[in-house]
């Protein structure tokens, strides 16, 4: 791995083809990405401009980074849409690199292919790790004194920077306690899940439980589980209540 650092930046060639489209139309082609750490959590892609295929318009608006520095916002226009303010240039950067680069913000656009596959949420990151494990430890999940969910037969989820995940068969969580929420959320690792809230009768503990009913191939162990947020039950396993955990992301 090489390292191009200037404050907390982290920058590598990658090696996956890499488009971008916008409303249906091809936005970026390229076969030489950048991955940029812009902070610890995940990189951001960064595509060489002659791979661009969209009209990039001035916005006639600069926005500083103490590590990247100053950086000309651009529009993406393709024929049918146009996604303002989603790109970012950065011809004068300390980071020699980054010169001849084009960042496009990943929520602007409608869709992202690595290879021929979507990915979603943000890039892979290459030095992230999924395990999924079967396992005979005894889980049990409390909320406002009540056990939501007791299960001698969880799917444990490790993935690279943040704390285990207990993935539970549905049949040992109390369903009568948990109420359908709207709520989606989106990981390129495992795909989509959807949500629950729990009242255990004091009161709604909303979007506290999740589930993958189709998740990505790779995450194919945790279909149809459900999963707590640690942070926000008291979770014991195999008898001690765990510490919560203190993490920006899940």
């Amino acid at each position: 791995m090489s390292e191009n650092a200037r404050g907390s930046v982290r920058i590598e060639p990658g090696h996956k083809r890499v488009r971008a489209y916008l409303n249906g139309e091809l936005v970026a082609d390229t076969r030489t990405p950048f991955l940029v750490w812009e902070h610890p959590y995940y990189p951001t892609y960064y595509l060489p401009a002659a791979d661009v295929r969209a009209a990039l318009i001035d916005a006639d608006e600069t926005e500083h980074s103490p590590s990247r520095g100053d950086a000309e916002i651009l529009h993406v226009k393709v024929a049918t849409a146009t996604a303002e303010r989603a790109a970012r240039r950065y011809p004068a950067s300390p980071l020699e690199q980054l010169r001849s680069l084009v960042r496009i913000d990943w929520n602007a656009m409608t869709e992202w292919l690595e290879e021929d596959e979507p990915v979603y949420t943000h890039p892979r990151d290459p030095y992230k790790r999924v395990d999924i494990l079967a396992s005979s430890r005894h889980v049990r999940v409390e909320l406002d004194g009540v056990t939501v969910a007791e299960s001698r037969q969880p799917r444990i989820l490790f993935e690279t920077g943040l704390p285990p995940r207990y993935y539970l068969p549905l049949p040992d969580v109390r369903m009568d306690l948990l109420r359908p929420s709207e709520t989606t959320s989106h990981c390129p690792y495992k795909g989509t899940a959807s949500y629950w809230s729990v009242d255990a009768g004091r009161g709604e503990h909303k979007d506290i439980v999740w589930i993958y009913r189709t998740p990505l191939a790779e995450s194919q162990k945790i279909a149809g589980l459900a999963c707590f947020y640690d942070e926000r039950a008291d979770v014991y396993l195999d008898g001690e209540l765990q510490d919560k955990p203190k993490t920006p992301f899940s």
